[in-house]
């Protein structure tokens, strides 16, 4: 059916082109084909019955539409559904013209299909070459094994064997599926004197031969081996000839030819009785073909590649050998190039496709000295090899399976064949493997899939791959990037069996090929990195400061406004300690209420007045000094939940003379891994007493907190919940305003306890601050969802409504688990104009609530109140996160510039806060500038520089300012490592000065010295009096265009990242985050990430929010990232559950927690890829 279609075509003067039936709506390439028939204009599709009953059908029992594919009419055209044409109906005589008779269409290496038109005059040629070339006569019976609707089966068994009147028997791919002798059974049974077959179908008979005794091949003159081109073909020739010799198969019957769709049938061996010249081998150095030269080798050898010729060239044709690369010269007679062929009988153009059509089908060869070698174009073939003796033409390999490393050329075919040569029949499938190169960072990787046998253990096919990889190297000299094993039977499927490797290789790069095995060697074949950087000895702080004059840069140094004039001093020696606050607010303003606190479901829990808050601390006082026997100066240690109790307790602790430690309580659920802290804590912080609830009580002395830690060696526990109406009969007043108030513990991102002591004068100066900063009153309300624990979330829960009178609504972040519009809907039921969160609440609910906004409009929602929404952080902003918070909620009236944020670290909990002024406020004074975004290079940045460059141009990192540097605060940059001041424009230490900075770490181990620097540094050059604290933060001053209250210009602050997470690789500074948002971007299955280093290995755990299934495909996607971004090599790829990875309570990830847990084996990993 498919000879009466193509030659009705023919003869209705319509242009063919034959394509494969699409089985489903998803073939591989299939949109591809779609692309060519539209573009070649097709509205018409021929079909059969038993095809068309086969094709995906529509609803309607129309056919389906595929996908990419322009609407097509099907015509069925067996017999019975199509008349007779009438008797007196002739169709037109045609001239063999230049006019188009068919296209047939080619895949190309990147997966788009493009049609090769065939001109009448050149398929009459090729047929009439063919004839010559292979003796055809009439009569004669053809078998042929091949697609018939294209390439050598269609020149052989539809064209020429009509022109000679020849037989043909046609075997259909299904029915060789099935029974790969019926070709050889029908050879013997129709006398056939000519076969076409594939080495495949040779391989697949030999398999299948054993019980077969009554078959002759004897008949046969001419085996026509259609991929005779293939590296492996020989081995198949070879092998077939041995069996089959003894049942009359003749060793010069066997021909093979080598064919390309742009040339067609380029070269032929003809058999002795056609003059045809004996068959040769060339045996070739491996190493020599990579750098495009013959070197002929010895046979003993692994690493040489034997070629069969594939005989002389068509009846007529011209062939000459051009270099691959730039202009087509001619190669010399030891290079291998690109065969072009010069006759009548090729491809005509790419349909459509003028400007390749020139460069392909139009190429004129020149020598060496730039002269054109013929007046006549030739075709380029796609196939490289040489001329050998007897004008025999070799073919060693495809240009579409190129792949360049380095300097050197690697065919895939061989590639494949090294392979297959490592025992493949045991654990992969021998058709089934695809070798492909990915471009990463500026070369070709190889990379090597194949398809497993299902019952190959783990162990037995890494150690096949372990062994494919050592055979590839010692044979070709090169380095497989990637190597994957996938289940039998899921790689896509090229129309006649085969892989279709540029589909493999697009599912490889979108990560969707779901390999069950992985190997990456990317430490052995990526040799193109920049070389480390060598550390220069440092130039000395001096120089720097010189250099900085000459240069014309300022040091770079910023501080806040200055305390001294803002207030009379009087206030602030009355509110130097905060006990006399509360006392005095008590006694003034007694029914003010200062804090109301809100449950899940928003409704008020517990409020506090001035003065109820006052009696409760006296109570609490009270019970410590009665209960607790405790002495002025003992550190008493407050687990209790977000609440008013806890503020209660802490002013309590002051009212005695004791020193609060505010700990967060264990989580009932989670009490083996959270009970520690709050022991070490208790234990570290030398906490003579306990004050927490009756619940937190039962919780710490229960059987479960017996297994977690020693509940024997608990201080005294005190619940505060019923404690008896008393009254101190003195309030402590502190002798003076340097002795310690309170300690503030939290574990850092490192994962180290870091307690840090705060006197009454550093926590009133704290309160002052915070207060100039945000213009807190009496009359205003703030919301705060932060946790009350450590920080800037402590002292705005516990310390800064009592300063400066304003009423504070509390929201839990816990409770938010359980309505994450909680914080929100707060807001804008008490028109908080000023609110604070976490990271880790923003992003619950810009979550949580991304697709609620809507249903928060009709609950009467409204954020158009919030001047400023500050995040409390001790870490570089996340403008990804606050830019997509910001965008989610404007459509609840928030105004776009009120999210910014805030930075503070252990020795200085608020350095940074901004305030965003709007309308009225910015007259009055205290206006400070929006937050400004800056690009950096980060490329310069891993060097310690800071580069600005424009928005969206490569290696650019989008950093926004931290905050305006608070009122008496001091921020100056300086170098980690000479402690000199740097320019603006360096990447240094932030360092701080001012009157509420900490004043020391409190440790038990006594690390003080260790650490004394950190609060006690000094500048080596410059102003050498002035006393800092280190943050441990790296960072830049950057003067801005825009200016202050005062008038001057506004000094920017950026955040880099902390000092102790920075990753020292091949002599650079990475921060952790950077990496982390590149492989974030890598892949939509990719929910977090973490990166930390092992041993120099750079270790990415990756959380899979998705199916196990697509847990490897993460492995490459990671590696290529990472290498192209940052030009690092991932040493170990672990892929692990959602929630993995620890965070804190601030939204930060714990790096260190996580190393710990992957080097003690806890993570419980989904897959761990070592990259070798």
């Amino acid at each position: 059916m498919f000879m009466v279609a193509f030659y009705g075509c023919l003869l209705a003067e319509l242009v063919p082109v034959p394509i494969e039936v699409p089985l489903t709506r998803k073939d591989a390439g299939s949109q591809q084909v779609g692309f060519l028939l539209g573009s070649c204009g097709v509205t018409l599709a021929l079909t059969t019955d038993a095809c068309q009953k086969g094709l995906p059908k529509a609803q309607t029992g129309e056919v389906a539409a595929f996908k990419g594919w322009p609407p097509l009419s099907w015509l069925v055209i067996d017999g019975k559904h199509l008349a007779k044409p009438p008797k007196d109906w002739h169709p037109l005589a045609q001239d063999t013209g230049t006019g188009t008779a068919y296209i047939e269409y080619k895949t190309s290496k990147e997966g788009s299909t493009v049609g090769v038109t065939v001109s009448h005059a050149s398929l009459l040629a090729q047929c009439r070459a063919l004839t010559q070339a292979c003796g055809y006569s009439e009569a004669e019976t053809l078998t042929n094994v091949l697609d018939f609707k294209r390439d050598a089966g269609l020149w052989h068994g539809v064209l020429t064997s009509v022109l000679n009147r020849m037989h043909v028997v046609s075997i259909p791919y299904a029915l060789m599926k099935v029974n790969p002798l019926s070709w050889i059974q029908k050879v013997c049974s129709y006398k056939a004197r000519a076969a076409l077959v594939k080495s495949r179908d040779m391989h697949w008979s030999l398999l299948a031969q054993r019980g077969q005794r009554d078959v002759s091949l004897s008949s046969l003159r001419m085996l026509i081996v259609a991929d005779g081109a293939n590296p492996w073909s020989i081995s198949s020739c070879d092998a077939f000839l041995n069996v089959f010799q003894s049942r009359g198969l003749r060793p010069e019957v066997i021909c093979p030819c080598a064919s390309s769709p742009e040339a067609l049938t380029v070269a032929i061996r003809r058999p002795p009785d056609l003059g045809g010249p004996p068959p040769r081998k060339a045996i070739l150095s491996m190493n020599g073909l990579s750098y495009g030269v013959i070197r002929v080798d010895t046979e003993e050898k692994l690493s040489v590649l034997t070629v069969q010729d594939v005989g002389q060239v068509m009846p007529g044709a011209n062939v000459c050998v051009v270099k691959v690369d730039g202009a087509p010269y001619l190669c010399k007679t030891d290079e291998v190039g690109e065969i072009c062929v010069s006759s009548s009988a090729t491809g005509t153009a790419y349909y459509g496709l003028l400007g390749i059509t020139k460069n392909v089908f139009e190429t004129v060869p020149v020598t060496a000295g730039g002269v054109p070698v013929s007046d006549r174009p030739f075709t380029r073939t796609g196939l490289l090899g040489f001329v050998g003796p007897d004008n025999l033409v070799f073919v060693v390999g495809k240009l579409d399976g190129l792949m360049v490393v380095g300097v050197r050329r690697h065919n895939a075919d061989d590639v494949v064949a090294t392979a297959l040569a490592v025992e493949p029949m045991k654990f992969v499938y021998r058709g089934r493997i695809a070798v492909f190169s990915v471009t990463v960072l500026h070369d070709d990787r190889i990379v090597l899939v194949a398809e497993q046998r299902p019952d190959a253990s783990e162990e037995d096919s890494f150690q096949w791959m372990s062994r494919v990889l050592q055979a590839i190297d010692s044979i070709h000299q090169v380095g497989v990037y990637c190597l994957a094993l996938v289940p039998a039977n899921t790689l896509p499927k090229a129309p006649l069996g085969g892989i279709h490797i540029s589909e493999t290789k697009q599912r490889f790069l979108e990560g969707t090929l779901h390999p069950c095995n992985v190997l990456m060697c990317p430490h052995t074949c990526v040799t193109n990195l920049p070389k480390p950087r060598q550390k220069q000895p440092e130039v000395g702080p001096a120089s720097m400061i010189v250099g900085n004059l000459v240069a014309g840069k300022r040091i770079a140094q910023a501080s806040g406004r200055e305390l001294a004039h803002l207030e009379d001093s009087d206030q602030a020696r009355k509110f130097l300690f905060l006990a006399d606050v509360l006392q005095w607010r008590a006694h003034t303003t007694p029914d003010h209420p200062l804090f109301l606190l809100l449950n899940a479901k928003g409704t008020v829990t517990s409020t506090a007045t001035c003065v109820q808050l006052h009696k409760r601390a006296e109570r609490v006082a009270a019970a410590l000094m009665e209960k607790g026997r405790l002495n002025i100066g003992d550190h008493v240690a407050l687990v209790y939940p977000p609440g008013v109790d806890l503020i209660a307790a802490f002013y309590g602790c002051l009212y005695c003379g004791c020193v609060p430690v505010t700990v967060r309580p264990p989580h009932p659920q989670n009490l083996g891994t959270t009970l520690p802290t709050v022991k070490m804590i208790v234990e570290v912080s030398k906490s003579a007493c306990v004050l927490t609830t009756q619940a937190v009580t039962r919780l710490l002395r229960s059987k479960e907190a017996a297994a977690a830690v020693d509940i024997r060696t608990w201080p005294t526990i005190l619940d505060t919940d019923d404690i008896p109406k008393r009254k101190v009969a003195s309030i402590f007043r502190p002798p003076s305003p340097d002795v310690l108030a309170y300690l503030d513990f939290s574990v850092s991102t490192t994962g180290i306890l870091a307690g840090v002591k705060m006197s009454h004068a550093a926590t009133s100066a704290l309160c002052r601050s915070i207060k100039l900063q945000c213009e807190l009153y009496p009359s205003r309300q703030i919301a705060i969802c932060l946790d009350p624990y450590c920080g800037l979330g402590f002292a705005l829960w516990c310390l800064c409504s009592v300063y400066s009178g304003h009423q504070s609504v509390l929201v839990p972040p816990l409770e938010l688990e359980s309505n994450v519009s909680l914080w929100l809907s707060a807001v804008s039921q008490y028109r908080a104009r000023v609110t604070f969160c976490s990271y880790s609440v923003m992003e619950m609910c810009t979550r949580g609530l991304g697709t609620q906004t809507g249903v928060l409009r009709m609950k009467g929602v409204n954020l158009s109140c919030v001047r400023t929404c500050m995040v409390v952080a001790e870490e570089r902003p996340r403008i990804a996160l606050t830019q997509s918070f910001s965008k989610l909620f404007k459509d609840l009236g928030l105004p776009a510039r009120a999210v910014s944020t805030t930075f503070g670290c252990r020795v200085n909990v608020a350095i940074c806060l901004q305030p965003n002024r709007l309308g009225k406020l910015a007259e009055q004074g205290t206006a400070g500038p929006d937050p400004t975004t800056v690009y950096v290079d980060m490329r310069a940045l891993r060097h310690d520089r800071v580069r600005l460059v424009e928005r969206g141009s490569p290696h650019s990192l989008p950093l926004m300012e931290s905050g305006k540097i608070l009122p008496g605060v001091k921020v100056i940059i300086a170098h980690t490592e000479t402690k000199g001041p740097l320019g603006d424009s360096h990447l240094g230490e932030i360092w701080v000065s001012s009157p509420h900075n900490a004043t020391g770490y409190y440790t038990v181990y006594g690390e003080e010295a260790l650490h004394a620097d950190h609060f006690s540094a000094r500048l080596s050059f410059g102003d050498t009096q002035t006393v800092w604290a280190r943050t441990g933060y790296l960072g830049f001053l950057r003067r801005t265009e825009l200016t202050d209250a005062s008038g001057g210009r506004h000094d920017a602050l950026y955040v880099v990242g902390s000092l102790d997470e920075t990753l020292e690789l091949r002599g650079m500074r990475y921060h952790p985050i950077d990496i982390e948002t590149s492989v974030i971007r890598a892949h939509r299955s990719i929910a977090e990430c973490a990166v930390f280093t092992w041993t120099n290995l750079l270790v990415v755990v990756v959380e899979l929010d998705g199916l196990e299934q697509d847990a490897l495909d993460l492995v490459a996607l990671v590696t290529n990232v990472v290498l192209e971004e940052h030009y690092l090599v991932v040493g170990v790829v672990v892929i692990v559950d959602p929630g993995v990875i620890p965070i804190n309570s601030r939204g930060e990830k714990q790096r260190m927690h996580l190393r710990d847990g992957f080097l003690a084996d806890q993570l419980d990993p989904i897959y761990v890829a070592y990259n070798m």
